[in-house]
């Protein structure tokens, strides 16, 4: 009988060993949940800014680096593109260095931006737009830039019966620049409101209340350079 209770000693013993580490995971501490994953920092452009003459149309994107506070590898994404706001795309490229070449058709406007991603799919905002041009082929003059909005916003909604459309413009050659502005509420307004005008605002009177209205400016340089601007809308209350 002794013998059988030394053996049931033994078996307690061991059982109690076995149990004794938990659920197997060595009786360490929890090391929590992973940590947040932050998007990498916004990139800088280096070249070309604004307003820049590319001599070579196989142009050379240049850009700051970005930081990645968690130390993840970065990549980036370059839009280039005929529209101020990339509506349409001339070339959408990633690059994991920070300069890209890019061979783009002679003679045109373009405009560029450039965000940063990392190796987890945070992705950063948006750098600043900037335009530029490439020479054409015997070109003495180059067309203007397309306007820029500034007001009223893109589908915004305007107090009362009246409002001052705004926008910006620049030339490359540094031309004196006039405008045509197009207002009406067809999508693509063919009404000629002002023309040949120096000023870089309209102002719109005797507006239909609750009514969408669409406008567009053409830019001319004066040597026979014309740009037609895209359409933009706004309503009114």
């Amino acid at each position: 009988m002794k013998k059988v209770y030394t053996y049931l000693a033994v078996m307690i013993s061991l059982l109690m060993s076995c149990s004794s580490g938990g659920d197997g995971d060595g009786g360490g501490p929890d090391p929590g949940p992973d940590p947040v994953n932050t998007a990498p920092t916004v990139p800088s452009q280096v070249y070309p800014l604004s307003n820049t003459l590319c001599i070579n149309n196989s142009v050379v994107f240049e850009w700051m680096a970005s930081t990645d506070k968690e130390g993840n590898p970065i990549s980036y994404r370059v839009q280039i593109s005929e529209q101020s706001d990339f509506s349409t795309m001339a070339h959408d490229v990633t690059s994991s260095s920070t300069s890209r070449v890019i061979t783009l058709e002679k003679g045109k406007a373009y405009y560029w931006r450039v965000r940063s991603r990392d190796s987890k799919g945070e992705e950063s905002a948006f750098s600043g737009v900037s335009n530029f041009l490439t020479e054409g082929d015997g070109v003495s003059n180059h067309l203007p830039f397309a306007p820029s909005l500034v007001g009223p916003e893109q589908d915004s909604e305007v107090d009362g019966t009246s409002a001052t459309l705004s926008w910006t413009a620049s030339d490359v050659d540094n031309d004196d620049l006039t405008f045509d502005v197009y207002l009406d509420t067809n999508s693509d307004p063919v009404t000629k409101v002002s023309e040949n005008q120096a000023e870089t605002t309209y102002s719109a009177t005797g507006l239909t209340a609750s009514t969408t209205y669409y406008f567009k400016v053409v830019v001319k340089d004066g040597n026979g350079g014309v740009t037609i601007g895209q359409v933009w809308s706004f309503a009114t209350k």
